[in-house]
């Protein structure tokens, strides 16, 4: 019969994983909590100017501006979950009783799951539009809204699977080195669960990129060429571009090590990197606003109205500029020019 240690203390599962537990603040340890607090404090208020942009500007209120919002929800709850991280790190992890530790990894788990996979949405639903050559996705409000709900939810499984089971407090010889709790089974599969979404959206984007580069050169050697279905176009590769380049700085060293100690590699010092990949990985939640927010015109607009609503209280949109902007869509869509949102 196995025997389990559901009230032993973290301390003892650090000591079996042989994980080093201080119990003073050392320079490192302040200086890692000071760049995660200030790394979440950021998240926090560009995804949050994010959500507020697509809730009160209803030419946002489309597919993929949904989607970005979820996004935007995703890496939130991400700053929100380091930000309790760095305040339950460094001495303070050997108070923590055993559901406190757990909840703080499901609450890492479950918001880096949901920013992943909502990201995966993305890049499939940008495929979908960009093959169709639609400026938004025919998707309605109601399958949207179901999509999002299956991303949370398997981002909730991934993340409490280990609290409801899939831990090693009943077999100490499967315990991970890095998160001391859990089953070094569990760490591969999420590794490998991820590599695989990681794999994937790098198909997709390729597929767009060889897609929208052969179509402006095919497109380059007509006289009718419209000059801004061009602009569109070479927006677009660059968004591919630095969507890829994030994601992979970002979250493959993660990944990778994440592997590494699920595999039991003994010769691999993976708990020297593993605060650094970890705030690595929380940074893309950063860039996944930058990119898929201020790369859109209308978005930096409403940016500027909202950081700047004092001045601008008495002000609106004029409806000039809203119907040049119609019209300028629907010709180029009646010319058969397909164009796409700059940030995606």
């Amino acid at each position: 019969m196995k025997q389990c240690f559901y009230n032993e203390t973290v301390g003892f599962f650090y000591n079996n994983s042989r994980k080093e537990l201080t119990t003073y603040w050392r320079t490192k340890d302040v200086l890692v909590v000071a760049l995660g607090l200030t790394v979440s404090v950021i998240v926090l208020l560009t995804n949050l100017l994010v959500i507020t942009a697509i809730i009160i500007n209803r030419r946002f209120h489309y597919p993929i501006y949904y989607l970005l919002g979820n996004l935007a929800a995703a890496d939130l709850f991400a700053g929100i979950a380091y930000m309790f991280l760095m305040f339950h790190t460094g001495p303070r992890t050997a108070e923590l009783s055993l559901k406190t530790w757990f909840i703080r990894q499901s609450l890492l788990d479950t918001s880096l799951t949901a920013s992943v996979v909502n990201l995966l949405a993305i890049a499939v639903e940008r495929h979908q539009t960009v093959f169709t050559m639609q400026l938004h996705s025919k998707m309605s409000n109601q399958r949207v809204m179901i999509l999002i709900f299956c991303i949370w939810v398997t981002a909730l499984l991934l993340g409490l699977i280990p609290s409801y089971g899939w831990h090693c407090l009943c077999a100490l010889e499967k315990c991970s080195s890095m998160a001391p709790l859990y089953s070094r089974s569990y760490l591969t599969f999420w590794a490998i669960s991820n590599l695989v979404i990681f794999l994937i959206m790098v198909v997709v984007y390729t597929h767009i990129f060889i897609y929208v580069k052969r179509k402006m050169t095919r497109m380059s050697k007509h006289t009718s060429f419209h000059p801004r279905y061009k602009e569109t176009m070479i927006s677009l590769v660059k968004t591919v571009t630095i969507i890829l380049s994030a994601f992979v700085i970002c979250w493959t060293p993660g990944q990778v090590v994440l592997l590494l100690d699920g595999l039991g590699c003994k010769s691999c010092n993976v708990l020297a990197v593993e605060k650094y990949v970890l705030l690595l990985a929380e940074i893309n939640s950063l860039i996944n606003a930058i990119v898929y927010s201020y790369r859109d015109s209308e978005m930096r607009s409403t940016f500027r109205r909202i950081l700047c609503f004092v001045c601008y209280r008495n002000s609106k949109y004029t409806p000039t500029v809203v119907k040049l902007n119609t019209t300028d869509r629907r010709t180029l869509s009646q010319n058969g020019h397909f164009t796409v949102d700059s940030s995606i």
